[in-house]
């Protein structure tokens, strides 16, 4: 079987270089180059939509393609098209840049001016892992094989908002509604999802932290299957194990679970942690959880400021999401968005611990009423971002903001800050 490859080159003469090249390779099918990142994308998701199979094994990015720079087209490709091998064509050759190429999600690079045997071995190296990808990928009927499911991360402004309620709130309203859905304990501490569920797991995800190229059936081994349908990765037992988590291993964990799943729910907890920078700086849904008064709003905005400082996400890509709300509440929906400067999810959730209290003692947050309020809000939330196939009905009895009543007073507005 040929391998197909898809040049992504800027430069005319490169192109021609390359082109050349790759047309002598043996079992080589070279289709017509792309000449900007915009173009590689939309070619890639347009091949995609008909199938996995349409795709190209290997895609070969020049250094000087644009407007969007070599290697953050590279982690784009990689997220979206992780059946696909990409390989940088470079004129720096350095370990450093090898490294920061493997981390955004290249199978190889290939170092100008091109040699024949160089261009050869690292083609054919990743042509047989993309053979080997699409295999495992087709084994067995529950795999999601799409263009690249949807990652939510899920943060609090402090401990105690309802950042793991919520997370699993919106994993199983996925799930429930079709989509094949992925939780993840990425608050590798404290993290305590599997109490919340009443589960007793030996693996977790700080098992996949050592493991170079996690394949579907290691993953498997790593992954829960709650009786819900929700594919759990556990925060480990011991917290300190949390410190064998870097964040290229969470990148590596996240790719792999996006290519599996049509939903990845990623609770990332309180503490920022270089694991959850980095599933927050890829996810495609980045929500920090919130609760209406001054301590809150202060650490939704102080995470915030520190996120768009660390270039991990700007203000404008975060979604705050407003839990315990009441409508006596001083401080309502539009002033968190004023002084945090994000977006505010329509759909808030409302304060009532007791409809939780029985089932958060007994691990069986799964089994919340669908009357209660608390319930429908979060699965009402799931459905505005998305995250639902189907979405009838999904905000019914879940609390929208409309305005609500009640000012702030001028010593509330002071203590939050400008």
């Amino acid at each position: 079987m040929p391998t197909r490859i898809l040049p992504a080159v800027g430069d005319a003469d490169a192109v021609r270089s390359l082109t050349t090249l790759l047309s002598q390779l043996p079992d080589a099918e070279p289709v017509a180059p792309v000449v900007d990142s915009t173009q590689l994308v939309d070619t890639l998701a347009r091949l995609a939509a008909e199938s996995v199979d349409e795709l190209p094994e290997v895609v070969v990015v020049h250094e000087r393609i644009g407007p969007v720079p070599a290697l953050e087209l590279i982690r784009e490709v990689a997220l979206r098209f992780p059946a696909v091998g990409v390989i940088l064509v470079t004129t720096d050759a350095s370990p450093g840049l090898f490294q920061a190429a493997m981390d955004y999600g290249a199978r190889g690079l290939v170092a100008l001016p091109l040699s024949y045997e160089e261009l050869a071995s690292r083609v054919q190296a990743v042509a047989q892992w993309s053979v080997g990808v699409r295999r495992h990928l087709g084994a067995g009927g529950d795999v999601f094989t799409g263009v690249g499911g949807t990652v939510v991360t899920v943060s609090g402004a402090k401990g105690g908002v309802g950042a793991t309620l919520t997370a699993i709130q919106l994993a199983l309203a996925a799930q429930a509604s079709g989509r094949a859905t992925a939780l993840v304990d990425m608050d590798l501490q404290t993290g305590d999802i599997a109490s919340y569920l009443d589960v007793q797991f030996r693996r977790s995800v700080v098992d996949l932290a050592a493991i170079n190229d996690i394949s579907p059936r290691v993953l498997a081994d790593a992954v829960f299957r709650h009786d819900t349908g929700v594919a759990l990765l556990l925060a480990p037992g011991e917290g300190e194990r949390g410190e064998e988590m870097t964040d290229r291993a969470a990148r590596q964990i996240v790719s792999a679970l996006r290519s599996r799943y049509e939903v990845v729910v990623v609770d990332c907890g309180a503490q920022l942690s270089g694991a959850g920078a980095a599933a927050v700086e890829m996810a495609d849904l980045a929500l920090l959880v919130t609760t209406p008064d001054v301590v809150a709003v202060r650490g939704a905005k102080r995470t915030v400021r520190m996120w768009d400082r660390l270039q991990i996400r700007k203000a404008e890509e975060t979604t705050v999401v407003v839990n315990r709300h009441a409508r006596a509440s001083e401080i309502q929906p539009p002033l968190i968005q004023k002084i945090t400067g994000t977006a505010v999810a329509a759909t808030v959730v409302p304060a009532n611990f007791k409809e939780l209290q029985a089932a958060v003692d007994a691990g069986r947050i799964h089994e919340l009423d669908n009357k209660g309020a608390v319930k429908q809000a979060l699965w009402g939330l799931a459905g505005e971002l998305g995250l639902m196939r189907a979405t009838e009905g999904a905000h019914r009895g879940g609390g929208r903001f409309r305005g609500d009543r009640g000012s702030v007073s001028f010593r509330r507005r002071r203590e939050l800050g400008p």
